[in-house]
């Protein structure tokens, strides 16, 4: 739990009456940070690709620049290339997810449950942790029928540990208190489940989603290299081999704006379900 002050929210409290300007001028704040960040980077970019194109030695990757870049990106999207690479990656990114929370919540309480288990589980699980999903790749291509599964297991594979580890982490840190209350006023175990369990846990499940949602986007492009004909690393690979530079780094770019988008929306989901409430 976020226990930090923000010093316009103690003067929001003070002064109730400007709080929605004080509200305005830190969101004003925050995007004129952003924006400088954000501008910092594409000029840094753009110095990057006068350098290359002025090198005769790399002119062939001037494409990598941000005018070739933004315009071949303008296309893709009008067009609908964008959205039609991006689709089965995002569907194989759910199934993969689908699976780590499936499987991942459940152990998650038990090892935060049980210290039987948490001991007898914790030298494998930190083992298999440790081992880069990649490396299951051979396995997975022998074990399912298509590319599309055994990328899915990959996912899976990468993703389970955080939501696993935040998820015993997070059951830990509920009061036992709370249980010895439940048991005397008559609730069952799925009543504990539900109305106690869930909802302490709820922030810290969502926060280990967030962890595996990024570890997730980072394999999927290299685990879509091989065997599979769409997603956003099966452009990117064809895109090399064809030499079309500037859609390489347009793909670049759709594949960082939907994993940031991918991570707000996780992040917006934990501050949902924070038990302190911004009114």
């Amino acid at each position: 739990m976020d226990l930090t002050v923000d010093l316009d929210e103690v003067a929001a409290l003070r002064h109730p009456k400007d709080a929605p300007l004080r509200r305005l001028a830190g969101a004003a704040r925050s995007f004129g940070f952003a924006a400088i960040g954000t501008a910092v980077l594409l000029v840094a970019w753009w110095i990057g690709g006068w350098i290359v194109a002025r090198n005769p030695a790399t002119a062939n990757f001037a494409d990598f620049a941000p005018v070739p870049t933004f315009e071949r990106l303008w296309t893709m999207l009008a067009s609908g290339e964008a959205s039609r690479m991006a689709w089965p990656s995002l569907w194989r990114i759910g199934g993969g997810l689908a699976w780590a929370i499936a499987l991942g919540v459940p152990f998650g309480i038990l090892v935060g449950r049980f210290r039987a288990v948490r001991e007898a589980s914790s030298v494998p699980f930190q083992f298999l942790r440790m081992i880069s999903p990649l490396a299951w790749m051979p396995i997975a291509v022998m074990a399912f029928p298509t590319w599309d599964r055994a990328i899915i297991f990959l996912i899976g594979v990468a993703a389970i540990w955080p939501v696993l580890f935040s998820t015993a982490h997070g059951f830990r840190r509920i009061d036992p208190a709370w249980f010895k209350v439940a048991r005397n006023l008559g609730a069952r175990p799925w009543h504990m489940l539900l109305t106690i369990i869930m909802p302490a846990i709820a922030q810290d499940v969502l926060s280990g989603i967030r962890l595996a949602v990024g570890v997730a986007w980072i394999v999927l492009v290299p685990a879509e290299f091989l065997g599979v004909t769409s997603g956003l690393g099966y452009a990117i690979n064809d895109a090399r081999d064809t030499l079309e530079y500037d859609r390489l780094a347009a793909t670049v770019v759709i594949i960082g704006f939907i994993g940031f988008a991918l991570d707000m929306i996780c992040g917006q989901a934990i501050r949902w379900a924070s038990w302190i409430r911004e009114d």
